[in-house]
C-alpha cells in the first residue's frame, strides 16, 4: 500500500484535474486535503464573500468525495508544517498539488517542497507560464500577439479532459477539523458553490446551437442584461478547469449556426486568454502586486483623499451608473465586466485616487476576486499596465452609462432612489429642472448626492499628473 496527499488549493473540483490523477497514479490510497492557512485566511485582501465561497465549494467537494468512498480532511497551520504532520500521521510519500502562479503561492510551495516531496501539476490555466513566449525566450507583455502564440500552442480536445475518478481509496479514521461556516455574504450574491453548479453554469451558457454565448460579442457590455457566462468565481476556485471552458469555447465556436455566433464564442475564448495572459504576466513580474509596470508611470501625483475614496466605495458619487456598479458589488460580491472598467477609470482618473486602493476594495469584496486578474484589470484601467488603456483614456461615465444602459434598467435596480427618474435624465439627473427633480422624487442633494466632482475637469487634472509623471 502507498499513499499520497492530494493537496487542494484552488481546484476543487474532481474533473479534469491533472493533480489528483497524478496523485492516484502514483499511490493505491489518496488522502484529499485542504489546509486552512492564517496567512491567507488571515489577510486584508481576504473577504467574507469569498471565503463564504470557498468553504461551501469546499463542502460540496466532501461530498463527491463521499460519494466515491473518500472524504475531505481538513487541517489548519503553516502549509508546510501542517502537511509534514499530516504525512508523518499517515504515512503518506508525497504530496500532489495543482500549480499557482502569485507570489505567495510560489513562496508557500517553495517551502513546502523543502520540507516533502511536493510535485506541481498544471491546470490553474492551459499554458503555462513558459509556454507561451517569444521567440528569445522572453514573455510577452502585449496581449494581441500573446494571444496569437497562445493559439497557435496544440489546444485542449475533449479527449484530454480527465473524468472523475468513480472511487477514491482513502485510509479511513484520519482526524480532520470542521470547515468554517461558508454562509453568510455568499449566501445573498448569485452564485451557488460547487463543481457541480460550475458544470450546470458552463453547459446553460455554452452548449447548443443557439446557446447564449453566440450572442456574447453583443451582450457582454449590457450590464443591464444577463448576457455573460457568469464562471469567472468557478474559474477563480476551479471548480471548473481552464481547460474544460476552452474546449467548450471551441465547441461552440463550430457549433454556431452564422458567423457572427462563430465570433461571439471566439470573443468569449479570447477572454479566457486575457485571464491566462494576467497569469502569465503576475508569473514573470512579480512586483506588479506592489507597484506598475510601467516605470514611467510609478510616480502620479495621486490625491489621498479619504472622503472621495469613502463615497466611492459606498456607491454615493452622484454618478448613476458608478454608483450602480459599486453597490452591485457590496450587495453581491460581484460587478459587470463592463462596470468594472468604469469604476476603475473613474476612481483612478476622475479622483486621481491611486488604483491599489481600488484593487485592494475590489479583493475584500469581490466573489472572484483573484490576484493576476484583478491586479490586470486594475492596472489595465489606470494606464500603468502591460497592454493597459492608454493613460489619456478617461471614461466619461454618463457616456458609458447611456451606452451600456441605455433604458437605466441597470441602474434603476441598484440605485432605487432613481426609480422615477425618466429615461432621459437617469444617467445625469443632475441635469433635470428642479421641478422636473421634485416630479421624479429625486432632488439631487437631498435624495441622491450631486457629484462629486466635474468629469471635464477631472478628466483635465488626470491628464496633466499623468503627464508630469511621465516627464
Amino acid at each position: 500500500m502507498t499513499t499520497a496527499i492530494w493537496w487542494i488549493r484552488r481546484d476543487l473540483r474532481l474533473d479534469d484535474n491533472q493533480a489528483l490523477a497524478a496523485a492516484m497514479r502514483a499511490a493505491s490510497h489518496v488522502v484529499p486535503v485542504f489546509v486552512l492557512d492564517p496567512a491567507l485566511l488571515g489577510s486584508p485582501w481576504a473577504g467574507t464573500a469569498r471565503t463564504g465561497f470557498l468553504f461551501d465549494g469546499l463542502r460540496a467537494l466532501d461530498a463527491d468525495l463521499r460519494a466515491r468512498g473518500s472524504g475531505l480532511v481538513v487541517r489548519a497551520g503553516e502549509p508546510a508544517a501542517a502537511l509534514r504532520a499530516l504525512a508523518g500521521e499517515i504515512g503518506a510519500h508525497g504530496v500532489f498539488a495543482e500549480a499557482d502562479h502569485s507570489p505567495y503561492a510560489r513562496a508557500r510551495d517553495a517551502r513546502v517542497a523543502a520540507a516533502l516531496p511536493l510535485s506541481l501539476a498544471p491546470g490553474v490555466t492551459v499554458h503555462a507560464p513558459g509556454a507561451v513566449v517569444k521567440a528569445d525566450g522572453t514573455p510577452y507583455v502585449v496581449f494581441t500577439p500573446f494571444r496569437r502564440a497562445w493559439l497557435a500552442l496544440p489546444p485542449p480536445r475533449p479527449g484530454d479532459l480527465l473524468a472523475a475518478p468513480a472511487r477514491i481509496e482513502t485510509p479511513a479514521g484520519i482526524a480532520t477539523l470542521p470547515l468554517p461556516d461558508g454562509a453568510g455574504d455568499a449566501a445573498a450574491g448569485p452564485f451557488v458553490a460547487g463543481e457541480g453548479a460550475a458544470r450546470r453554469r458552463l453547459s446553460a451558457f455554452a452548449d447548443g446551437a443557439g446557446a447564449p454565448i453566440h450572442g456574447y460579442a453583443e451582450a457582454r457590455d449590457r450590464p443591464d442584461i444577463d448576457g455573460t457566462s457568469g464562471l469567472s468565481p468557478y474559474l477563480r476556485f476551479g471548480m471548473v478547469s481552464a481547460r474544460r471552458a476552452v474546449v467548450a469555447a471551441r465547441a461552440a465556436a463550430a457549433a454556431a449556426r452564422a458567423a457572427a455566433g462563430r465570433r461571439s464564442a471566439e470573443t468569449w475564448l479570447s477572454e479566457l486568454v486575457w485571464r491566462e495572459f494576467f497569469v502569465h504576466i503576475l508569473h514573470h513580474f512579480p512586483h506588479v502586486r506592489r507597484e506598475s509596470f510601467r516605470a514611467d508611470l510609478r510616480n502620479v501625483a495621486w490625491i489621498d483623499d479619504p472622503d472621495a475614496l469613502a463615497a466611492w466605495q459606498a456607491g454615493r458619487t452622484g454618478y448613476p451608473f458608478v454608483d450602480a456598479a459599486m453597490r452591485q458589488l457590496a450587495a453581491t460580491g460581484w460587478m459587470h465586466n463592463r462596470a468594472r472598467m468604469v469604476v476603475a477609470s473613474f476612481l483612478v482618473k476622475d479622483l486621481l485616487v491611486d488604483w491599489r486602493a481600488g484593487e485592494r476594495h475590489f479583493m475584500r469584496l469581490l466573489v472572484d476576486g483573484d490576484p493576476a486578474a484583478n491586479n490586470g484589470g486594475w492596472q489595465w484601467a489606470a494606464g500603468t499596465g502591460t497592454d493597459a488603456a492608454p493613460y489619456f483614456r478617461v471614461f466619461n461615465p454618463v457616456a458609458q452609462g447611456l451606452a451600456h444602459d441605455p433604458q437605466g434598467d441597470y441602474v434603476r435596480r441598484w440605485v432605487p432612489e432613481l426609480a422615477g427618474v425618466p429615461e432621459a435624465f437617469v444617467h445625469a439627473p443632475w441635469r433635470m429642472s428642479d421641478a422636473a427633480q421634485r416630479a421624479a422624487g429625486c432632488v439631487v442633494g437631498r435624495h441622491y448626492p450631486a457629484p462629486i466632482v466635474d468629469h471635464a475637469a477631472a478628466r483635465a487634472r488626470a491628464l496633466a499628473a499623468y503627464g508630469v509623471a511621465k516627464g
